[in-house]
């Protein structure tokens, strides 16, 4: 009983030592940053530009969508290239082949579901 939970304390004291690692870094740069805050410095930051209006804004749905869009191209790329390297090498053949039409077919109905929303269009 001793020897199976000896493992579960040596992840616990590593565990422990990046705890105590990273509040020692957190509150050595506490102690050494300089604090001067003014009131251009507690303004809220969007990017550069001053803010104007209210704190409450609406954003369109559609670019949502684009976002969407945006990962189905991202995720066909990430994993469509190493797979496309590996392909020819020797263990890899039908099995693989049909993984990938079944990958692409995915791929595929987010295309269409963009293409039914009608943000696929230049207008």
């Amino acid at each position: 009983m001793g020897g199976y939970f000896s493992s579960y304390a040596a992840v616990l004291v590593l565990f422990a030592i990046g705890l105590v690692i990273v509040a020692g870094a957190l509150s050595v740069n506490r102690l050494l940053r300089p604090s001067r805050p003014t009131p251009e410095k507690l303004l809220t930051y969007e990017c550069g530009v001053d803010p104007v209006g209210g704190d409450w804004a609406q954003s369109q749905v559609r670019y949502y969508v684009y976002t969407y869009l945006y990962v189905v191209f991202a995720v066909d790329a990430v994993f469509l290239f190493p797979w496309a390297t590996i392909f020819a090498a020797p263990g890899f053949g039908m099995t693989t082949l049909a993984e990938m039409f079944v990958f692409l077919g995915f791929i595929a109905l987010g295309i269409l579901y963009g293409w039914r929303k009608r943000v696929l269009t230049w207008t």
